[in-house]
């Protein structure tokens, strides 16, 4: 069920941001956003959060009239279905500018606008806030995740050719030019993995993509919803991506008109 506010003055940048008990965090972060210098509207994908997250975003959208989205599902569908779900309504909305980012501040909101000059000014199809392009740049995580996480990454890219350093990250921009182009409805991984694929295909597109410093910070409230089956999911998963890929015919979108 999909809830909208539209009006004629909005923004040409939105925000997915999918939620599962996220209620100690939801409030803090869509006002983060809105508070912005830059507009940047929000979409919130709520996996029917038992907490009351949904109708703390149903409070907030009366709050600040056009410029925030609700669309509830039912149940726990996975934070791939959750973003190819997004992604087809802000490209319906008319978004040029689509974003990920997650709920915990993990991600500083302040971040959406370097993110999207990458995209905007600089030309990038695609830009990625990356933890590792710039060395490591991840706060309160224990030294063992730091450690599966960047070789995590490495594996991706030793694997796949994908010229990106933070493979798994989950902050990124999109343009409305590539969403419009990947085939959403083939994207196989529904957990961490998705953001590997997503990557892997717009490269194997030919879009220009771009990856932008950030800073990770580990959430403060709220639990984590990463664990060990989630890396396996996306170490694993990489190999089948890249031999799939081997059997398929790519178009080039790496030329511009």
């Amino acid at each position: 069920m999909s809830e909208h506010l539209q009006t004629t003055d909005r923004s040409d940048s939105v925000v997915i941001i999918p939620t599962y008990n996220e209620k100690e965090n939801i409030r803090a972060i869509c006002e983060a956003v809105i508070a912005l210098p830059q507009r940047f509207d929000i979409l919130v994908i709520d996996d029917g959060s038992p907490d009351g997250t949904a109708d703390i975003v149903r409070e907030l959208r009366k709050e600040n009239p056009g410029r925030i989205h609700l669309t509830e599902r039912e149940g726990k569908q996975g934070l791939g279905t959750a973003y190819i779900a997004g992604f087809k309504e802000s490209l319906a909305l008319g978004y040029e500018y689509i974003f990920e980012m997650d709920a915990d501040f993990s991600h500083n909101p302040a971040d959406l606008i370097p993110l999207r000059n990458a995209c905007a000014v600089d030309g990038a199809d695609m830009s990625i806030g990356s933890r590792y392009v710039t060395g490591v740049n991840v706060v309160n995580w224990p030294m063992g995740r730091v450690l599966m996480s960047y070789y995590a990454s490495a594996y991706v890219r030793i694997v796949t050719g994908l010229p990106v350093r933070d493979t798994t990250a989950g902050f990124v921009c999109y343009t409305r030019r590539v969403l419009e182009a990947l085939p959403l409805d083939n994207i196989r991984f529904k957990g961490y993995a998705f953001q590997i694929e997503m990557k892997f295909t717009a490269f194997k597109y030919g879009f220009k993509i771009k990856e932008v410093p950030i800073i990770f910070v580990n959430r403060v409230l709220g639990e984590s919803k990463m664990n060990s089956s989630i890396f396996s999911e996306a170490v694993f998963g990489v190999m089948r991506l890249k031999l799939s890929s081997l059997f398929k015919k790519y178009p080039d979108y790496g030329k511009r008109d």
